[in-house]
């Protein structure tokens, strides 16, 4: 069954869905330190429509990002700014605060003509990995989501840090649940789709990864301890809005789906800042 994430008493907390009901594990901290791992035998159901949902990740997660992993992806950067295929990981990173959920809206920055949509598969891991192999480094994943790294491509691209045009308010929609690896089979072929305003702007496949999950995970470990509850966002297919001629940004009133395939659609509103 899949997780989700909720506030009670306004602390974050994880849950399994079973239907419209979630039945509680516990503290979303107790959950990855291992203290809890499934619903007590006895746990109590609570309606899914009466819970406010958040993240389900620790909100001292890190979150990995990697730019330009798709084939599809590349051309188009090729085409657009002269972005040869990278030889190693593209990795930068995310304020676990940008994150929000399905049906959240997402403001324009008040200098930004638009915002660009990127879908993406991400992982979550659930346990400490330092220098993990390529052999084993998928047993270390948690559990796997669908993710918009919603960007704000004017400050991204003034200059060649990406920090600021990749955490915008609000800019992560992360969900709308997730799956541990078994309820998913094979996540190296899922499709993956954009919709703006029900019109599809990217229609991909994670068969087109450059770097597979494993090489992710393994480049990242060898520099960096990845902990529970960290998030790896693996990149996005070809037709984002800056690649189109004229570019195309979403504006107040558009709505954003991006889907992944067995896992689930986001839907969210663009609005303005304020």
């Amino acid at each position: 069954m899949p997780l989700i994430g909720y506030l009670d008493n306004g602390i974050r907390h994880i849950g399994e869905v079973r239907g419209g009901d979630v039945y509680p594990i516990g503290t979303v901290e107790a959950f990855y330190a291992g203290e809890v791992d499934a619903p007590a035998e006895d746990a109590t159901p609570i309606a899914r429509a009466e819970l406010t949902e958040a993240p389900f990740v620790p909100e001292t997660a890190r979150v990995f990002c990697v730019g330009i992993n798709y084939h599809s992806h590349a051309e188009e950067s090729k085409r657009g700014a002269g972005q040869d295929l990278p030889k190693f990981p593209m990795i930068f990173g995310r304020w676990e605060s940008t994150l929000v959920t399905d049906g959240t809206t997402v403001p324009v920055p008040p200098n930004e003509e638009g915002l660009d949509w990127e879908v993406e598969l991400a992982f979550v891991m659930k346990d400490e990995v330092w220098m993990a192999d390529k052999e084993n480094a998928r047993s270390h994943v948690l559990g796997y989501t669908a993710f918009n790294d919603i960007s704000a491509r004017r400050k991204q691209l003034a200059t060649t840090q990406f920090t600021l045009g990749k955490n915008a308010d609000r800019s992560g929609p992360i969900g709308p649940e997730l799956y541990r690896p078994e309820e998913l089979g094979d996540v190296d072929d899922l499709s993956v789709r954009t919709t703006v305003n029900g019109e599809v702007m990217q229609d991909g496949n994670t068969r087109d990864l450059i770097f597979k999950i494993e090489d992710l995970i393994a480049y990242i470990t060898d520099t960096v301890t990845m902990l529970p509850g960290d998030v790896v966002a693996t990149g996005t297919p070809g037709g984002v809005g800056l690649g189109l001629t004229p570019p195309r940004y979403l504006v107040p009133g558009d709505v954003v789906e991006v889907e992944v395939e067995s896992i689930g659609k986001l839907r969210n509103e663009i609005v303005e800042h304020g």
